[in-house]
């Protein structure tokens, strides 16, 4: 269906609780990949459906193991696993030694995943910038959401990568909510130069990122970071398809009054 790429360009703005929230609540079918090179968390982070511990050689790197001769969309499914909530996830690499051997993999992974038929998917890229081949597998996304938090260097390196990338990306600030606006309204202001698609924000909450890594249900579902990220994926999905009607095959347990799938 879609394949979206979230990525920063400097240090740590909350890319993979962004990521894990806006899986959590998508309006449409979605997978979350996490493919991040030099390494991801996700097994570590977040417990499996059934309570337990996801699998970290199941994902990315099994899916690299038998993908030399071939990777082909079908075989996606073949490696994901499910976390608390019915939330299907592609794990990425454990440590960034892993990528070393898989530089082959990342445009035809990133092809495979836009031609994904049942799902968008929401790639948890991490930070841009630190391989070189990352650029086929970004090359292959429907849109692009670049995170920043509203310092004064998280902005500046984030205008440094949108002279580099073709297309209108999304810009999302993790803003602090005592200053959530004003940031949001900063931030649009200091990259006009540039084709946006949108300037949107997301809310720093420390407790609804922890509550993600837990039961998902009614307390989650009231946190300023799924409120928000209700308001982004809406966005999101009406710029990905606007004349297509969404679903709502919520994984947050939102308006069910407890856990999810």
């Amino acid at each position: 269906m879609a394949l979206i790429v979230l990525a920063a360009d400097k240090g740590a703005p909350g890319v993979t609780t962004a990521a894990t929230a806006l899986g959590a609540i998508w309006p449409r079918p979605v997978l979350l990949a996490e493919c991040d090179p030099s390494g991801g968390d996700l097994a570590y982070r977040l417990p499996a459906e059934d309570g337990g511990v996801l699998n970290p050689a199941r994902g990315l790197l099994s899916l690299g193991a038998v993908a030399r001769h071939g990777l082909h969309a079908e075989q996606i499914y073949e490696h994901t696993q499910k976390l608390v909530g019915g939330l299907d996830v592609l794990t990425g690499l454990t440590h960034g030694e892993q990528a070393g051997g898989l530089t082959w993999l990342w445009g035809p992974l990133g092809r495979s995943l836009a031609a994904l038929p049942r799902a968008d998917v929401l790639a948890d890229c991490g930070r841009l910038g630190g391989h070189a081949e990352m650029g086929d597998f970004v090359a292959e996304a429907t849109q692009v959401v670049l995170f920043t938090r509203p310092s004064l260097d998280h902005v500046a390196h984030l205008r440094e990568r949108l002279a580099l990338l073709d297309g209108r990306p999304v810009v999302v600030v993790i803003a602090d909510p005592r200053s959530y606006r004003a940031s949001i309204e900063e931030v649009r202001r200091i990259v006009a130069p540039w084709d946006v698609a949108f300037v949107a924000g997301l809310a720093y909450d420390p407790k609804g990122a922890e509550l993600l890594r837990g039961q998902w249900g009614g307390r989650l579902d009231r946190s300023l970071l799924i409120r928000t990220a209700r308001e982004l994926a809406g966005r999101l999905a009406a710029l990905l398809s606007p004349r297509e009607p969404a679903g709502r095959p919520d994984h947050s347990g939102a308006g069910r009054g407890g856990a999810g799938r």
